[in-house]
């Protein structure tokens, strides 16, 4: 009975956030507006920026809650579950959800025009349509990692996150920040995989994409976990705050 109390308080979560999540999107999507044209290479460097952001709050938020439950826990478990808990969601919403919403919409896969813009190399003496064929399989989506490609940025922010936590494991911040910042480092995700222009239909599917990848995974991170440690007559997590 305790567990059916709990998956339904879990939905019900889900649910109360849903609102705000599209609102998140629908942010991302003015982000992408705004930034579509601005390059690749700025593109990452603004996903530098709001990718460790969020690993720092899931950091929080997950070392925080374990050392709240399990008080006598040592600072070593307590950072082995923090980090994992923070860079597999941020990873999860940020990187893997996106590439794949990306890889689905063909964003970056380039029209024939912008290849002969990008390939200042090709031979136009050879078969252009061969040419053209070859470059739209070698330009695809690609995974970006940022714990493995930032590491220099994504673990420190964990660890700092961890720290924060286990110092001050009340620190509160609000879900909604989290959200937003979850969204804006999964647009800028997709940004740095776009290579041909978006267009209304692409900007409804990017917009489903970043409403899952961010919905799932942060709901999971600041919800579905610290209903795992609830006792059964306490169905609501009270540590984040709307």
């Amino acid at each position: 009975m305790m567990m059916k109390q709990r998956l339904i308080a879990i939905f019900t979560e889900l649910r109360n956030h849903a609102p705000f999540t599209l609102f998140g999107a629908a942010t991302g999507i003015v982000c992408m507006l705004l930034f579509k044209n601005i390059g690749s290479s700025i593109n990452h460097r603004l996903f530098q920026i709001f990718h460790p952001g969020h690993v720092i709050l899931s950091a929080i938020v997950t070392a925080s809650l374990y050392k709240l439950y399990v008080k006598k826990a040592g600072f070593l478990r307590i950072l082995i579950i923090g980090y994992i808990g923070a860079v597999g969601v941020a990873t999860l919403s940020d990187c893997v959800l996106p590439f794949f919403g990306e890889s689905i919409l063909g964003v970056a896969i380039p029209v024939h025009a912008d290849l002969h813009e990008h390939d200042e190399y090709v031979d136009h003496e050879h078969d252009s349509e061969s040419e053209l064929s070859q470059e739209s399989h070698s330009i695809r989506a690609r995974l970006h990692l940022g714990f493995v490609e930032d590491w220099y940025l994504v673990n420190p922010a964990a660890i700092l996150g961890i720290l924060i936590a286990y110092f001050r494991p009340r620190t509160r911040f609000p879900h909604a920040g989290h959200v937003l910042i979850s969204t804006w480092a999964s647009s800028f995700h997709v940004l740095m995989n776009t290579h041909r222009e978006l267009t209304a239909i692409m900007f409804v599917g990017v917009f489903l994409v970043l409403f899952i990848a961010v919905w799932l995974p942060c709901c999971i991170s600041d919800i579905v976990f610290p209903l795992l440690f609830v006792n059964s007559e306490d169905h609501v997590c009270h540590t984040h705050h709307h």
